[in-house]
């Protein structure tokens, strides 16, 4: 796994969307106890189509299709510890190998979030949801452990721990994380409403306990409807300075005793409307921004147009000081060219001149020696998966 002190976010814009919505779309049942990890172990080259969809669409990290897999979960099918294991490498290796293969025709950077779901996840009953666990403390360290033990040797980039529902939990898996001291990991919640998680524990109150973590490098929420990211995200930005990352569902509610999805509130389902809400939750302090259930490459494609947009546009302004120091930097110049291709192939040519235009009159203000302004630096999903 990349060493936390070579992992770089810097420029990471998008992640991807939910894997179990599109693994339904090409065919695979998933309504047996596990879910995608079904077809993680019989049909690998589906996992990958799914992967090699969202870097299309415009994805900057891909989640591996780990997040049901666990010794617990495969012992209730019979499965051993060491099948629990295996899974999780090969998931890892999945998403090396269609990134490898993505490199080939494209420069951006890709990077991989082994993803690992909460204990809930494991008992098959929605209790993720709520993270009411009938298990001490030591218990739920040791689960993590387990999981992280196995993903350590791969070639990840980085540990996404999803859907948590708890302050006790995350506790937990920080408990865990420091037997591993070189890994670096994100952890999100999901959120019964705009400041509470699932537990009902306040999401500032979460967000403080990661801040003091150096192994944490991104806090943020998953798998909670679009309608309630805003004030979410302005309360963990109020508790730390780490990065946020959000992956919010389609704003449909999940039943966990019917197995299905209910209706979601018009505006936020549909791909265009979530593309919209992206540039919100941007301004509110988001910097990594994905979709989680119920959402697919439609919507990363329209959260990469209204991002990459947003940044066009922030070029604009003129910067201070060494005017040439925040486009100067390679990877500022990536993105930036990177930036360019995207615009050049969602936007009609006349936005494309008016932006053009712009960026030659502000760059021709900073020759003529106006104050200039620095831009805005911007540093580089999954419930039931």
């Amino acid at each position: 796994m990349t060493p936390i002190q070579e992992l770089d976010l810097t420029d990471v814009l998008v992640l991807d969307g939910g894997m179990a919505t599109e693994l339904e779309k090409l065919g695979c049942d998933l309504s047996g106890p596990l879910w995608s990890a079904r077809v993680l172990r019989d049909e690998p080259e589906k996992i990958a189509a799914v992967h090699a969809g969202y870097l299309s669409a415009g994805a900057d990290v891909i989640l591996t299709a780990s997040y049901q897999v666990s010794a617990e979960a495969y012992a209730e099918i019979g499965l051993s510890p060491e099948d629990a294991a295996a899974d999780l490498r090969k998931s890892v290796r999945i998403a090396e190998d269609v990134r490898a293969q993505f490199a080939r025709a494209s420069s951006r950077k890709i990077l991989i979030a082994a993803s690992l779901g909460p204990y809930g996840a494991a008992l098959h009953n929605g209790a993720e949801y709520h993270g009411n666990y009938d298990i001490s403390f030591d218990e739920l360290v040791s689960f993590h452990a387990r999981r992280i033990a196995a993903l350590a040797d791969t070639n990840a980039d980085l540990l996404a721990f999803e859907s948590v529902p708890s302050l006790d939990e995350a506790g937990a898996i920080v408990a865990a994380l420091e037997q591993f001291p070189e890994t670096a990991a994100w952890v999100t919640f999901t959120c019964r409403d705009e400041s509470q998680t699932a537990h009902n524990e306040p999401i500032a109150q979460c967000a403080t306990l990661l801040d003091s973590v150096p192994q944490i490098v991104a806090v943020g929420v998953n798998c909670t409807a679009p309608r309630f990211l805003t004030p979410l995200i302005r309360q963990i930005r109020s508790a730390t300075a780490k990065l946020i990352v959000v992956y919010p569902n389609s704003g449909e509610g999940w039943d966990a005793q019917t197995r299905s999805w209910t209706s979601a509130p018009i505006g936020t389902a549909d791909a265009a409307s979530f593309g919209t809400l992206a540039t919100e939750w941007r301004n509110a302090g988001a910097q990594i921004i994905g979709g989680c259930c119920r959402t697919g490459p439609d919507h990363v494609r329209a959260l990469r147009k209204a991002l990459s947009l947003q940044s066009l546009q922030a070029t604009k302004r003129p910067m201070s000081g060494n005017r040439n120091t925040w486009s100067s930097s390679p990877g500022r110049r990536a993105v930036l060219i990177e930036t360019a291709g995207w615009a050049a192939a969602v936007l009609s040519p006349s936005i494309l001149c008016a932006l053009a235009a712009g960026l030659v009159l502000g760059f021709l203000s900073t020759r003529k020696g106006k104050p200039p302004q620095q831009p805005p630096t911007y540093p580089g999903n999954t419930g039931p998966s």
